[in-house]
């Protein structure tokens, strides 16, 4: 059975696919991504343990 990692990152609302592609080079998923209460969104991504 795969075993996960998962991280909760904040993302830089003028700089979304910047920071989503550096999180893809590094092996992360996004699962999700959220508005929080302040307006900003949050990425909950994944990817496999090593």
């Amino acid at each position: 059975m795969t075993k996960w990692q998962y991280q909760v990152a904040p993302i830089p609302l003028h700089n979304e696919a910047l920071m989503l592609n550096n999180f893809g080079e590094d092996g992360w998923e996004l699962v999700a991504i959220h508005t929080n209460a302040q307006g900003g969104l949050i990425a909950f991504l994944k990817r496999p343990a090593e």
